[in-house]
């Protein structure tokens, strides 16, 4: 009998301790996030990913597991953030700021209010691209050419989109456009199916320098101009900049830095993420913030003042916690 009673004893304790551990062992593994990026060969998916695998680092005492998803780009990422299949997502400062303000591809569906930024991470130029044999020199000269201007899902079809209106463009009836992800262009360029390519990116870019290495000889063509400085002072989320040609694609015709605009890519989620998710992304990331930069070129000027640059939604109020603690936000 006593033994029973022994046994009985040892039984509730060792129930008793499961159950009072099982919150926090189920806490260990409760928050799930996917980041959603780019294509492969761009700069969001290494960026997604660096930004996955730090997360991955403390899961076991965070309680939050990453994954990362090779996606179309900026506007897949917010439609999907929105629509609950992403809780993060990697996006243009441009088109971020279009989702929160109900402009182009959310005119219909009005203002996305429930869209946070989190913190930006690299600057984007928008290059284009052109065949030599093309006798593409401006980017005027793109009347009658057959020009991909990248795929609706992604943000470099808005810009492109915006470049050649700036300068009295029209993509539907002036140009031949094609409208495939921007890593696939090269090939179309190589095989003549195509005379130029628009293409939004941080450098070095692989697709950029797939371009260059071709047999068909490829020139580097300015974005600028009356119009573009216009459209520049009119959308604050564009600035000028220049394409690094000279350092990372040697192989151009014209192997001299061009002028252009760009943008900034924004990490993004939604007001329905908890303040604990997206302060303890935001730590992970700002506490190894030189392993964060040294994971890609297109990071390595960045500094964390930078980071907190070319947010067009409000900031989530989890990295606000981090960056008023760390002095970064008053």
């Amino acid at each position: 009998m006593k033994k029973n009673i022994i046994i009985s004893v040892i039984i509730f304790f060792v129930t008793g301790l499961m159950f009072n551990a099982a919150p926090a062992m189920l806490q260990a593994e409760t928050a799930f996030v996917t980041i959603g990026s780019g294509d492969f060969t761009g700069v969001y998916f290494p960026v997604g990913l660096t930004i996955a695998k730090m997360i991955n680092k403390k899961r076991s005492h965070s309680g939050i597991r990453a994954t990362v998803e090779s996606t179309r780009g900026s506007v897949f990422n917010l439609k999907a953030i929105v629509a609950g299949y992403l809780e993060f997502g990697l996006a243009q400062s441009d088109i971020q700021y279009q989702a929160v303000n109900g402009l182009t591809e959310w005119a219909k569906k009005g203002p996305q209010k429930e869209l946070r930024a989190v913190f930006s991470t690299h600057h984007e130029s928008v290059c284009l691209v052109a065949a030599v044999d093309a006798d593409i020199n401006t980017i005027s000269d793109l009347k009658g050419k057959r020009v991909n201007i990248g795929n609706p899902g992604s943000g470099q079809y808005q810009n492109a989109i915006d470049a050649l209106q700036a300068v009295g463009i029209s993509p539907k009836n002036d140009i031949d456009a094609e409208k495939v992800k921007a890593s696939e262009a090269p090939v179309l360029l190589q095989e003549k199916r195509i005379d130029a390519f628009f293409s939004t990116v941080g450098h070095p870019s692989e697709t950029l320098q797939n371009a260059t290495a071709g047999e068909r000889k490829v020139r580097f063509i300015p974005i600028s101009g009356p119009g573009i400085d216009q459209m520049v002072a009119d959308k604050n989320y564009y600035t000028q900049t220049t394409v690094p040609v000279a350092q990372f694609y040697p192989d151009a015709q014209n192997a001299v830095d061009v002028k252009t605009f760009g943008v900034i890519a924004t990490l993004c989620t939604s007001s329905n993420i908890s303040d604990h998710v997206v302060y303890t992304i935001t730590k992970q990331v700002f506490e190894n913030f030189a392993e964060f930069k040294s994971q890609h070129p297109a990071l390595g000027d960045l500094t964390k003042e930078d980071m907190l640059k070319g947010l067009t939604a409000p900031v989530h109020p989890g990295a606000t916690k981090y960056f008023k603690e760390v002095g970064l936000m008053q």
